[in-house]
């Protein structure tokens, strides 16, 4: 099946197998709090769990969005702004270049096309409809992050890609000329050619895999991009890590981070921030603003489709950040904004939601009772 990727061979396994973070036969966390990434005192969702005992999984409708074209076809007043375009999927403004992060626009987070958890709301501009983009960062090769249907649309361009050791093959298998694949181990920089945009990996502290025998068989990174005049901070996918200090001590100041705040779980343990870590690692990172990423598309976790925006509602005022929540795809300037949240999710129905059928047996349902990200 072509959507799983390719396994890495040849030069490009001789540096990964170079690199600090290789031990055995895959890649290693620097500080694997729990074994294995997981709370063992916590129990393992079940599918029962995914299936009947979550009402509110999902929106009854889908979320307010606007369309950012017009607003793109305008420089940033500030210099910098970004667009949330749906899960991880923002765009980027910096510098007169356009970075694009995890782009996702495929309807399943799934190797499959009919099973898989699938998307509950669609990106605000069609794949096709996009801007030129200068450059692509992919974090790591879980399905929501890194999505066939979209790289290999995105083979007809000439846009470059940046991403973590390893994925290149996933890239190369789908169309991707190599010489448009740059992997960077952490701490690892890009320089774009126009603009004097720079793009760092970092420390994350996540794990990596298509199938469950390539498991952490690349790497997965959080991002820096930085030009002369502003710096940002994208976290990819990660658990809350003492790294985050190092990250600011070496790539600061930010004045926008990142950081993921959905499809989170108690008993996934370090793997996933959530939203109150999330604040913690505000914390550590020091950074001017906030912008919550990987929520409001997929249903990845048992909690309310809204939980993670409730909860930053209610942990905003313990901190000095100014926290951004814009609806998907509406263009913010980090510098201009004004810290107050505006709760339009909430403006959505809230009917319940229809009880899910039990899997065919071999199926993949809609959710997913083990973290496919």
């Amino acid at each position: 099946m072509k959507s799983l990727g390719s396994k890495a061979s040849g030069a490009r396994l001789e540096r990964m197998q170079a690199s600090p973070r290789w031990a055995g036969e895959g890649f290693r966390n620097r500080h694997p709090i729990l074994p294995g990434l997981r709370d063992p005192t916590a129990p393992m969702p079940t599918w029962g769990d995914f299936l009947y005992a979550q009402e509110r999984g999902i929106p009854a409708r889908p979320l307010p969005a606007l369309n950012p074209l017009d607003a793109w076809r305008r420089r940033p007043d500030s210099g910098l702004r970004v667009t949330w375009l749906g899960h991880s999927t923002v765009v980027i403004e910096i510098a007169g270049v356009r970075v694009l992060t995890d782009p996702v626009w495929g309807p399943r987070a799934s190797p499959l096309r009919l099973a898989g958890p699938k998307r509950f709301q669609p990106v605000p501009v069609a794949l096709r409809a996009m801007p030129p983009v200068d450059l692509v960062v992919i974090s790591h090769d879980h399905y929501d992050h890194l999505d066939y249907p979209t790289i290999h649309a995105l083979a007809k361009s000439e846009v470059p890609f940046v991403t973590s050791l390893g994925v290149g093959a996933h890239l190369e298998a789908w169309g991707i000329d190599p010489r448009r694949i740059t992997e960077l181990d952490w701490w690892e920089s890009y320089e774009l050619p126009r603009g004097g945009v720079r793009v760092t990996a970092a420390p994350s502290q996540h794990f990596s895999g298509r199938t469950l025998k390539t498991r952490n068989a690349t790497l997965w990174s959080s991002f820096v991009v930085r030009s002369q005049r502003h710096g940002l901070f994208f976290s990819g996918d990660t658990g809350l890590t003492t790294e985050y200090g190092d990250i600011r001590a070496r790539l600061g100041p930010f004045d926008l981070v990142m950081l993921e705040v959905g499809g989170w779980n108690a008993a996934w343990g370090d793997m996933h921030l959530g939203p109150d870590n999330a604040v913690k690692a505000l914390t550590l990172l020091d950074a001017a603003a906030f912008l919550p990423v990987h929520w409001g598309t997929f249903r990845l976790g048992l909690h309310d489709w809204d939980q993670p925006a409730e909860r930053l509602l209610e942990l905003s005022p313990r901190s000095q950040a100014r926290f951004i929540m814009p609806r998907l795809g509406e263009p913010v300037e980090p510098a201009l904004a004004s810290g107050q949240i505006e709760p339009w999710w909430r403006s959505v129905d809230r009917a319940e939601q229809p009880v899910l059928a039990a899997p065919a047996e071999g199926a993949l349902p809609d959710v997913a009772p083990w973290p496919l990200d």
